[in-house]
């Protein structure tokens, strides 16, 4: 985290700042669409956004990528501790551990529902001990706390120019896109994990059962049958992303290059997907650097542009607990920066 973004965001005590770097690094490791996304929200806005990210990633680590010899058992007993100790940050406004800290701390400033994070806590929990899914709609009780809630906590840093009441079904929506994008590029990676994201159903009416998909995993082949089933789920998430299209428009100016970004990325995916003829069970689909550059580059443009407009009108995001004050429009204003090669993401 760098200076400037905290000093806009008003944050000044030397633990927190260091807590939100701490949830900073944590993006910059995980996944380069999401963190290139967020370069294109103001200095203010990303500390929050790195703090929900951060705490997302640090509970996922507790249920699959922390130390491999840990027992089911020691991973409930560590997400357990995760939630106490998220509930009393969430009361108290204050936490032990660093991305608490800032968790804590972003919840406050942006009133953000702690039920929210309830939710997430909930389909954390249900990676402890469940392996697949019989239905699209038993797939989507997951996918609200683990995908949809993440719209929600991030929608109040946004900001919108339409009630939020009107955002947040396409906020959800989004957050449920991309975990179904994420879904069907990490098939054989879950599997590894014992895991299937997808609804058996749609796999069975096609003939897909886990049988056929570990056989595909083992020999590198991609039957015709898990080919129809992916092509599928494919349209299906597609027709998720058009339910949250129009969200975007509802978000403050500002905000929208950067959730722009993240949903063209993020959906070019699944054209990567289909151009492997659905090869995903022994590759990950991944967009090319140079595509991810060019639109990132759009979004760069669309920023200058909504900055600037938001700076004659005086009109950008304002910082919580504050009104919004013409004033400050100096204190906000962009400033110029060297372009941003790192290699991090907010979209892994």
């Amino acid at each position: 985290m760098t200076a400037r973004e905290l000093d806009a965001a008003g944050v000044h005590d030397p633990a927190l700042r260091a807590a939100y770097t701490r949830c900073r690094e944590l993006n910059s490791r995980h996944g380069r669409t999401y963190f290139l996304a967020t370069r294109l929200l103001t200095p203010r806005q990303r500390p929050a956004v790195h703090a929900l990210y951060g705490f997302a990633r640090w509970a996922d680590d507790i249920v699959d990528d922390l130390d491999p010899a840990l027992s089911p058992e020691q991973r409930a007993r560590a997400l357990a501790e995760l939630e106490e100790d998220l509930r009393g940050a969430l009361r108290t406004g204050r936490g032990g551990h660093p991305v608490i800290a800032a968790l804590a701390d972003t919840a406050a400033r942006y009133a953000i529902d702690p039920a929210h994070f309830g939710d997430f806590m909930r389909s954390m929990g249900m990676d402890l001990h469940t392996t697949e899914y019989p239905t699209l709609d038993d797939l989507r009780v997951y996918m609200h706390g683990s995908a949809a809630v993440i719209g929600l906590q991030v929608l109040p840093v946004l900001d919108t120019v339409a009630p939020r009441e009107e955002a947040a079904p396409h906020a959800a929506a989004l957050g449920v896109a991309f975990q179904l994008t994420n879904f069907l590029r990490d098939v054989g990676e879950d599997l590894d994990r014992g895991r299937i994201y997808l609804p058996l159903d749609r796999l069975a009416a096609h003939g897909v059962d886990r049988d056929l998909l570990l056989w595909c995993r083992r020999t590198g082949r991609t039957d015709a049958r898990v080919r129809a089933a992916l092509r599928e789920l494919c349209e299906t998430t597609r027709g998720v992303y058009r339910e949250a299209e129009p969200g975007i428009a509802m978000l403050h100016p500002v905000s929208r290059p950067c959730v722009r970004t993240a949903f063209v990325l993020y959906r070019a995916i699944l054209d990567r997907i289909e151009a492997a003829g659905y090869a995903v069970l022994h590759r990950r689909a991944v967009v090319p650097r140079r595509r991810r550059a060019a639109v990132a580059l759009g979004g760069l443009a669309g920023v200058a542009a909504s900055r600037a407009r938001g700076a004659v009108s005086g009109d950008l995001p304002r910082v919580p607990g504050h009104p919004r004050n013409p004033a400050r429009k100096q204190e906000e204003a962009p400033r110029p920066r060297k372009r941003d090669a790192q290699r991090g993401g907010v979209l892994s």
